[in-house]
């Protein structure tokens, strides 16, 4: 989320974060939101629990209020649900740290995606940019990059170094997707 926000202010990425949603009361971007002014809430079971919106109708809600374009899951951990999925089809973008369809699906994030890349053994892995679909790490990839594993590269030396890769790797994307290099519904509307 910071590369994005840095990338907006610094005029690399032509775009205006509209709102900051989180399922995480405790979450470091809401302090990193509300130092920018960046509109932002919680949507969880607690935070719903006395309204007449589950927390995805209330992010449905949220973000047609905020006018937003693009929804980016940039360290947001919950599935997302069919009312955003629906109406936010081929604009929602994720990233993750490795070449998909490699270590990708339900339970692989942070440390354990790094820790099966490295058990298996691999050469390489990276970072992958995708449209979120209904099931995990299934939507078309956007864009990749490769990363090389070391000799004694462990689950967080590898994952120091994807994570410089995918701040490089999300901001370029977006990008292209606002520029209309790369085909999503944003570029189809």
């Amino acid at each position: 989320m910071q590369a994005v926000i840095d990338a907006c202010n610094s005029g690399r990425l032509a775009a205006i974060p509209a709102v900051l949603i989180s399922n995480n009361a405790s979450s470091q971007a809401l302090q990193r939101a509300e130092k920018q002014s960046i509109p932002y809430y919680i949507a969880n079971s607690e935070t719903c629990a006395d309204s007449r919106d589950s927390p995805d109708q209330f992010i449905l809600r949220i973000l047609l209020e905020h006018r937003v374009d693009l929804v980016i899951l940039a360290g947001y951990m919950k599935k997302v649900g069919a009312p955003v999925l629906s109406r936010f089809a081929g604009r929602i973008i994720n990233i993750h740290p490795s070449l998909l369809p490699k270590y990708g699906g339900q339970g692989m994030y942070g440390l354990r995606v790094h820790q099966e890349v490295l058990d298996a053994r691999e050469r390489e892995t990276g970072a992958t940019v995708h449209l979120v679909e209904e099931d995990y790490d299934q939507g078309p990839i956007l864009a990749q990059e490769k990363v090389p594993i070391k000799h004694d590269d462990t689950a967080k030396t590898l994952a120091a170094r994807v994570l410089e890769t995918e701040h490089k790797l999300l901001v370029e994307t977006l990008s292209k997707v606002i520029r209309g290099e790369i085909a999503t519904q944003l570029t189809r509307r």
